[in-house]
């Protein structure tokens, strides 16, 4: 073993062109092995008991010594606060503060060590979490009955075209399709599209007692509490989004009215999937006394009873599954999501729809969670989706069975 690692560090650096991996992995070992014997030879606490004893230690050339180590092996994130130390006179505080940042140091290493160990933990865990669910499915053959219906109502989604006249409402049909031009075309969908579907749909639905796809019933709760949270969200915008419409830019261009009507209005709205009527009746009666009482504070004249009565029935109104202003704001959640899967989440956040930038915190930080959850699930179950959808797709669709990762 010891000969066939150097014939292969040879055969690296005389191929063409030269493979330098096993050479700098070597230089990286001298570098480390010359530090360490070099730390070791330079900190001798042997010596440094004999000039405790004689009353000659030099604390500060030491702490010099050591803050000279540091600035060499420290992450760049940590040079501005060891070059605080420098400055620093007292030798108890000096102490203090050096080893204060060795802390900040060694939890960079850790971190740069889970950072480098994540992808072949993440890996292991695919295959771990793959090998389990075939054993489950060796012993129930027909262990994916709900799986398949999942992925053919998603399918079905994407080829079936709307009515000219009618408009997708997601109150009442929570799946919806990628894009109209998907299904005019004669095309069958592609495996990843479907999937994708599939994926927003569950996001999407309203929840009840029917089954759950097998190969996410391990993500239903944390699915559920993501359908909850934009639920939550949609009624929030909608609410916003209608009190602007009475005050103009006026107030909302207010930073701390904004966030204290957001802030009160989230709270209002907690229970508003239980009980909408009396959550928007509470919310009819505050909202109008925060924009009178902004109003007041900038000297400005509150809102006429006509326009007060008007911003009551159109925030009680919020209640209603086909309310336009929540099916607008549902319809922008969803195209939202949509670009999270298809462009990806970086891209997705430089093209924010209209509408929802009062949630944009919120709806960013869903959109990373979901799409993490996804892809670790496409990583997993991939093979076996690829299988079930080459059953429900059209023959016409080329023989294609990978599914495309996130």
């Amino acid at each position: 073993m010891y000969n066939a690692y150097w014939d292969h560090l040879k055969e690296q650096l005389s191929s063409t062109p030269p493979d330098f991996t096993c050479a700098l992995e070597l230089i990286k070992n001298v570098k480390e092995n010359r530090l360490r014997n070099e730390i070791e030879e330079s900190l001798d606490l042997n010596l440094f008991k004999q000039e405790t004893e004689q009353g000659v230690l030099d604390v500060l050339h030491l702490s010099t010594y050591i803050l000279n180590w540091m600035g060499l092996l420290c992450a760049p994130v940590r040079d501005e606060a060891v070059k605080t130390l420098e400055s620093i006179k007292d030798p108890a505080d000096l102490l203090r503060g050096i080893f204060h940042v060795l802390s900040l140091m060694k939890m960079d290493m850790v971190n740069d060590t889970v950072k480098y160990l994540h992808p072949y933990w993440q890996e292991h865990s695919i295959q771990h979490e793959r090998a389990k669910f075939q054993k489950l499915l060796d012993k129930q053959p027909d262990f994916l009955i709900c799986t398949k219906i999942w992925l053919t109502d998603a399918a079905r989604d994407l080829t079936t075209p709307f009515p000219s006249s009618d408009v997708p409402r997601p109150s009442t049909s929570m799946t919806w399709s990628f894009s109209d031009q998907e299904v005019e075309n004669s095309e069958p969908p592609s495996l990843t599209m479907v999937l994708y579907q599939a994926y927003l749909n569950l996001l999407l639905k309203d929840y009840g007692n029917e089954e759950f796809p097998e190969t996410l019933l391990m993500d239903r709760i944390r699915l559920q509490k993501m359908n909850s949270k934009l639920k939550h969200l949609t009624v929030l915008a909608s609410v916003l989004l209608v009190a602007r419409s009475f005050t103009g830019s006026v107030l909302f261009r207010s930073p701390e009215f904004l966030e204290k009507l957001r802030c009160i209005t989230k709270t209002l709205t907690q229970e508003f999937n239980s009980k909408p009527e009396e959550t928007m009746l509470r919310v009819s009666e505050q909202v109008p006394q925060e924009i009178n009482q902004g109003l007041k504070d900038k000297g400005l004249a509150a809102l006429s009873s006509e326009s007060k009565a008007s911003l009551v029935s159109q925030l009680q109104n919020i209640a209603k599954k086909e309310n336009c202003i929540r099916i607008i704001i549902e319809q922008r959640i969803r195209l939202f999501f949509k670009c999270c899967l298809v462009r990806g989440m970086r891209e997705s956040l430089l093209d924010f729809p209209g509408g929802l930038l009062f949630i944009e915190g919120e709806l960013a930080e869903l959109g990373w969670k979901f799409v993490s959850l996804i892809h670790y699930n496409q990583d997993v179950f991939s093979p076996y989706y690829a299988e079930i959808l080459k059953d429900i797709i059209s023959p016409a669709q080329p023989n294609k069975t990978e599914v495309e990762p996130i």
